[in-house]
């Protein structure tokens, strides 16, 4: 064991949510510093683990996060905070900007957990997701006699507004209804154009049950496909593919347990019999669900049919390597679209854009080169940057992508066919787009962070607010 009391956080850091405290302030508590990159999914899942423990055994310890940035914007307060809020992290949360806590812990990798004992001493260092985190926390209490006093706990500050909207993250547009996933609500929301809320499917709390509209219950809703009366979901947080019937609003499950795990191809006699593993983003074409799986790097499809989960695409390493399906690599892909046999892939880490041919699952890369090169550039394909791209939309007969480039904050397109990467000239700055959909001649756009929808007319150039009254 490490003896950490000599130990202290560096002042660099930044306090994002939480009054500034120290090392000894947590003496006489267990202390879990969680070193994290808040874009990352596999660091989110590891802190929603830990918060699932922290329900179950209230008063037993305390977390703290290290957030540590890959990309530039992440390096801003704001944005970093808004990223760990949209995966649901009400933790005290430190922005270590220069890597100075990074280092002088000796952490190597994200995520890192250093579990600190009562008496200040260092028990275990846990990276990855591999080890068994339920035993690593129930040990570091171990003795305590008691859960310790709530109110000693470090409180969150600074709350999120209370909006009719939270994080939302996933959007479908007809040319008369929109469908929202209001995502930090755990619900999914049908409205007019104008924003007047018809209905709502789930209950607004983060469970798992099937049913009708006001008995169903999702956990961080995010990506969503249409076809005909029936839409699909990306329901990310419980780790499942959902569907709901628009004519009677029914709610059921197609794949997934609850829990995040290994997928298992093959034909599915019932949903539970595969689970999966954080998916973002879904699109239906030849009668499938193909599924932007960003827990395991890949694509998967759920036949509508045979009910077969296949492995379509993507080796499981964070790379951006394309070639034929299972030899290509995907860097978390979280947005989907599809047209003419063509898959189009959003893979946020790599600040890329990806296609795979349906036919083969040839994987291409359209517009960047690795998962450390990102930018803001314009310009042809192979010169272009992105940062931290999240969504895609692209019109039945345009040939024209568009993608909501989150960490620019920007609404960016791509022609296809060798075209060119532009940046759409918007009357302001966006703040954390993270999804898009195409209807009625406007582009409709969930500004994530500011917790709502906007209407963007490409003729005009007009940007409005959706006021969605739910």
């Amino acid at each position: 064991m490490n003896d950490l009391s000599a130990m202290e956080l560096p002042r660099t850091g930044i306090w994002l949510n939480a009054a500034p405290s120290t090392l000894q302030d947590y003496r006489g508590r267990p202390l879990v510093m969680a070193f994290v990159n808040a874009a990352s999914v596999w660091c989110s899942q590891r802190l929603a683990e830990i918060a699932q423990w922290q329900a179950r055994n209230p008063g037993r310890l305390q977390l703290l996060v290290i957030h540590v940035p890959r990309f530039d914007f992440e390096r801003e307060p704001q944005p970093a905070l808004k990223l760990l809020r949209r995966h649901g992290v009400s933790a005290p949360a430190i922005l270590d900007a220069q890597w100075e806590i990074w280092r002088k812990f000796n952490v190597e990798a994200w995520p890192t957990l250093v579990l600190i004992d009562a008496q200040g001493q260092e028990r275990e260092r846990i990276v990855g997701s591999a080890t068994d985190l339920e035993r690593a926390l129930n040990g570091l209490c171990e003795g305590l006699m008691r859960p310790l006093d709530v109110e000693g706990e470090t409180r969150e500050i600074n709350a999120e507004p209370i909006l009719p909207l939270r994080f939302p993250a996933g959007l479908v547009a007809t040319d008369e209804r929109l469908y929202v996933a209001d995502t930090g609500h755990h619900r999914i929301l049908e409205c007019l154009h104008n924003g007047r809320v018809l209905r709502q499917f789930g209950v607004g709390t983060a469970d798992m049950v099937n049913g009708s509209a006001a008995e169903a219950a999702f956990n961080r809703p995010q990506g969503m496909a249409l076809v005909r009366d029936v839409l699909y979901v990306a329901d990310t947080g419980n780790h499942a593919l959902r569907r709901i019937n628009l004519v009677s609003g029914q709610v059921d499950t197609l794949c997934g347990t609850g829990r995040a795990g290994d997928p298992v191809e093959g034909v599915l006699s019932q949903p539970w019999d595969s689970q999966l593993n954080h998916p973002m983003d879904v699109v239906v074409a030849d009668n499938q669900v193909h599924i932007a799986m960003a827990g395991d790097n890949h694509i998967w499809s759920y036949d509508l049919g045979s009910r077969a989960l296949r492995w379509r695409a993507g080796a499981g390493a964070n790379e951006i390597r394309d070639g034929s399906g299972h030899l290509a690599a995907f860097a978390q892909p979280c947005g989907l679209v599809a047209v003419q046999q063509v898959l189009y892939v959003c893979d946020a880490l790599g600040s890329a854009i990806r296609s795979v041919q349906l036919r083969g699952d040839l994987v291409q890369t359209l517009v960047g080169k690795s998962v450390w090169e990102f930018g803001c550039e314009d310009g042809e394909r192979t010169q272009a940057r992105m940062q931290y791209p999240l969504a895609l939309a692209l019109g039945a007969e345009s040939p024209l992508l568009w993608i909501a480039d989150a960490g620019n904050g920007s609404l960016r397109t791509l022609r296809l066919g060798g075209g060119v990467l532009s940046t759409v000239d918007l009357p302001r700055r966006l703040h954390g787009p993270g999804a898009l959909a195409l209807a009625a001649g406007v582009v409709w756009i969930a500004e994530t962070d500011a917790h709502a929808v906007l209407r963007f007319d490409p003729a005009t150039g007009e940007l409005s607010d959706v006021p969605i009254d739910g």
